[in-house]
């Protein structure tokens, strides 16, 4: 058996929160909300964080690089149905290692817990190799926001 040393990194207090509304479209013949769209609801809340604290998809594709996801994670507690409202609590982890973490809390209208996960992505170049340091915008932005 292989065991794996799992690395625990502490939120880093910037949060972002969005609401949308849960769509006809998004919900099964049940009424509930399919399990793929939650990825789509913590893409949604990695968005706004990246527009409220200036770390959006725009900035670091001017920078030079692209953050595919590899890795995520999500845990269901309660479904969503058609008609309900989503609010999605995204916070950023802070890590050493050169890779964006996020975790996302997704509630309902009534403030219950209906989803968790998490979504880690690396940085690529504009060759599209794996970079394996920080890059230089990324140090730049965590002194703006005071994370260094």
């Amino acid at each position: 058996m292989i065991k794996r040393r799992e690395q625990f990194y502490e939120e880093s207090g910037l949060t972002e929160s969005v609401t949308i509304p849960v769509r006809f479209s998004e919900v099964d013949s049940l009424g509930i909300v399919w399990h793929g769209h939650y990825i789509l609801y913590f893409e949604q809340g990695r968005e706004a964080f990246g527009k409220t604290y200036g770390i959006d998809y725009m900035t670091v594709q001017k920078a030079g690089f692209t953050t595919p996801i590899v890795k995520s994670t999500c845990e269901h507690k309660l479904p969503l149905r058609y008609g309900d409202t989503a609010r999605i609590v995204t916070a950023y982890v802070d890590t050493p290692a050169a890779k964006m973490i996020f975790r996302f809390k997704v509630y309902n209208s009534k403030d219950q817990l209906v989803c968790q996960g998490e979504t880690v992505q690396v940085f690529l170049d504009k060759a599209q190799n794996l970079v394996l340091s920080i890059p230089d915008f990324v140090l730049d932005w965590k002194r703006r926001v005071g994370l260094l």
